[in-house]
């Protein structure tokens, strides 16, 4: 079966060799469109369309096709597959898809400048006929540009494009197929070609002069006042820099440009002073920052303007010469009232009033210093230490005399030069140590001094032994001349067991004037030593050093010995003394602490008879406590020959008679020199006088004529029997004993 294809008509038809035209044939199509956009005579084969074909949607349909037996509906040929292609015709006009269009051009741009670039497609067959053929052209606004008829390229048309004047243009641009042939169909798109700003524009001042007014005290920084040049320009065409073209207003004021509003500052740089000038004129210049090489030759692009600036007068306070503030020096060793320096201050207005001085004395608290306040002599009003202060610094107050609120200060600083008046002395107490087998000739430290002085040509000391040790064979001290000494041996085998400790005094001078000097002491242990040379053990017994000693001092060394040891005799003859009166006394109070007189105890084993605390707390009487206490003391705490006391006469015992006696060994104790030096304990074992208990005592029982028999008491076992001895009937060998 052959298909048959017809591009410029609506109806085709497929037919099969073996069609006789008899109807015994049957014709079918399947595919993209079969039965709804194209249809087929199934007798004929002819295949139609039902609707109208748009090539821009869809170009191409492809089918199949089959030729069947009407009766049986079986194939006669194999399926066959065929292409229905749409023919193009120009039904679609050229259309701008990217619009609207913005483009943008620098003004003054020459002619013939690529602007920017537009483009309109056609939906037809660029391949079929010129019916996609597409040529540009300008509607509107073609005295400032052209447009490429081919490529759509927007070029200037004239050389003088001016921003400022005109800053956008509207362009219609159109696009037509077919070629622009008659028949042809077009579109058109609106282009908006914007014009940016170059720096062609210089600066311009609108006006030729600027007047201010500033009072002369107005202080550094103050503003005198804003001025602005214009510019046409845009952008940072705009941005300008100011400055000062004379040179007298360069030296006072200054100016800066203010980066938000581009105005040109005018600051004070230098204090104004009426009475050297009342009015300045300063030129200003205004300057482009960004100037384009390009439009050099169109002038140039600064402006100058002038500033006047007229200073009002005001009653100023005195001003100091110098200004910056005075340094003065005076001698450490200056004498009370002598002169330091003068410092001077002015009034600078037309009057010149008188001026007074004073010291602010929160900066000279002491009152170091005073000044004259007519003159402004500074004098000495107190006694100088470099030492102690090297500078003084203070402050003086300058006021017109006749109006004290115009005040200024300025600062003195008064450096005090250096008398040598602080001998040198020894850095640190210095120390050295040395083997006891050490070699003549070795350096065994190096000493250094301090000086509170600060000559001005530098410290020189001179370093040499004392008088008392210049002889002695044991050192010698070499003088380094770089303010530093060395002390060496003299000799060898040093004995730490004979002298462990040598006491080296060195004398320091320096070079004055006038030469000061002070002697300090080198101390020297003599240690014992490894064989290494390392240290092992020292002593610390001192002996100064002295090959020899005068007569005088020799008697006064004798002197003070002896009277040691006379000291040394009679503070033992003291205390010897003392405690042989202690011993007396302590034999004198051996009794019995006993004050309860008239109860019977239970023996020794009975503690519970009497209150222990009474013998303990002597001092502890209830007479004390009777002042304060209704009901009186408490007597169960008291011997009962005393409650029988109180009880008898209302309750007025009286302890004079014990408070005497416990005064007197008070005081025996305070100044007895071998008892220990802070309180201690001490038991009085005293009765008192008329006790109305007899003594137990059996030294005065031996004495008695008592006819008691007391032999029952050799009955009482080994622990009685030396009593027993003592109260048994006398024998005649006791008698004659």
């Amino acid at each position: 079966m052959k298909s048959q294809l017809d591009f410029d008509c609506l109806d085709c038809q497929i037919h099969t060799d073996s069609d006789e035209g008899e109807g015994n044939i049957k014709y079918t199509i399947s595919g993209e469109g079969a039965g709804t956009i194209f249809i087929i005579d199934e007798l004929t084969g002819d295949i139609h369309a039902t609707e109208r074909l748009d090539r821009e949607e869809q170009s191409y349909y492809t089918l199949r096709a089959q030729a069947r037996d009407r009766l049986t509906n079986h194939l006669l040929e194999s399926e066959s597959e065929f292409v229905i292609k749409v023919q193009d015709i120009n039904d679609s006009e050229p259309k701008f898809l990217e619009g609207p269009y913005i483009g943008s051009v620098g003004e003054l741009s020459q002619i013939g400048t690529s602007v920017m670039k537009v483009t309109a497609s056609d939906a037809d067959d660029p391949t079929y006929g010129s019916s996609a053929r597409v040529v540009y052209s300008v509607l509107d606004g073609e005295r400032f540009f052209t447009v490429d008829r081919q490529t759509g390229l927007i070029r200037t048309a004239v050389a003088d494009l001016d921003r400022e004047k005109q800053d956008r243009y509207e362009l219609v641009v159109k696009a037509t197929d077919m070629a622009g042939q008659m028949g042809g169909l077009s579109g058109s798109t609106t282009v908006t070609i914007v014009i940016t700003d170059v720096n062609d524009n210089p600066p311009r001042f609108p006006q030729k002069m600027y007047q201010f007014s500033m009072s002369e005290g107005a202080a550094v920084g103050t503003p005198v006042g804003r001025v602005i040049a214009t510019d046409a320009d845009m952008g940072e065409n705009t941005d300008m820099s100011y400055l000062i073209k004379d040179e007298e207003g360069g030296e006072l004021f200054k100016v800066t440009t203010d980066s938000d509003t581009q105005e040109a500052i005018i600051t004070i740089k230098k204090a104004l002073d009426f009475e050297s000038k009342r009015t300045h004129n300063v030129v200003v210049e205004a300057v482009n920052k960004h100037v384009d090489p390009r439009f050099s030759e169109l002038g140039s692009f600064r402006d100058q303007t002038i500033v006047r600036v007229s200073v009002n007068d005001i009653d100023e306070p005195p001003v100091f010469h110098p200004a910056e503030g005075t340094i003065l020096e005076v001698q450490e060793d200056a004498r009370l009232g002598a002169l330091v320096g003068t410092v001077t201050a002015k009034d600078p207005d037309m009057e010149n009033a008188p001026v007074r001085y004073s010291i602010d004395r929160s900066t000279d608290q002491e009152q170091i210093f005073h000044i004259d306040p007519v003159s402004g002599a500074i004098t000495l009003g107190n006694i100088l230490d470099r030492e102690t202060a090297g500078w003084h610094n203070i402050t003086v107050m300058a006021v017109e005399a006749d109006n004290v609120s115009q005040i200024s200060h300025s600062s003195v600083s008064i450096r005090i030069l250096d008398v040598n008046d602080n001998p040198p002395e020894l850095a640190t107490p210095y120390e050295a140590s040395i083997c006891e087998d050490a070699k003549p000739g070795q350096l065994i430290h190096s000493i250094s001094v301090v000086d509170r002085d600060e000559p001005q040509l530098g410290h020189r000391y001179y370093f040499t032994l004392a008088p008392e040790a210049t002889n002695n064979r044991h050192f010698t001290l070499w003088d380094v001349k770089d303010n530093t000494a060395g002390i060496r041996t003299q000799r060898s085998g040093f004995n730490r067991h004979e002298q462990n400790v040598y006491l080296l005094p060195i004398l320091v001078v320096d070079s004055g004037p006038p030469a000061l000097s002070s002697t300090g002491t080198l101390t020297i242990h003599v240690c014992g030593c490894d064989p290494e040379g390392t240290i092992q053990s020292c002593n610390a017994t001192a002996y100064a050093i002295s090959t020899s000693l005068s007569p005088g001092a020799l008697i006064a060394l004798l002197v003070c010995m002896l009277i040691l040891i006379v000291l040394v005799l009679l503070i033992l003859t003291l205390k010897r003394h003392r405690k042989g009166q202690s011993m007396s006394e302590d034999e004198e109070d051996m009794r019995d602490n006993v004050i309860k007189y008239n109860d019977e105890g239970g023996g020794e084993q009975d503690t519970q008879a009497y209150d222990m605390s009474t013998l303990r707390n002597l001092f502890d009487f209830p007479e004390a406590k009777s002042g304060s206490s209704e009901s009186g003391p408490d007597l169960r705490t008291l011997p009962q020959w005393i409650q029988g006391r109180m009880s008898g006469d209302g309750g007025a015992a009286d302890f004079s008679l014990f408070k005497g006696y416990i005064r007197k060994k008070v005081e025996q104790t305070d100044g007895d020199l071998s008892v220990p030096p802070y309180d201690s304990f001490q038991t009085y074992a005293f009765e008192g006088n008329s006790s109305p208990a007899l003594s137990l005592s059996s030294i005065h029982t031996l004495s008695t004529t008592s006819e008691q028999d007391f032999s029952y008491l050799s009955d009482w076992g080994p622990r009685f029997r030396q009593l027993a001895g003592y109260y048994a009937p006398g024998h005649p060998e006791e008698d004659g004993s």
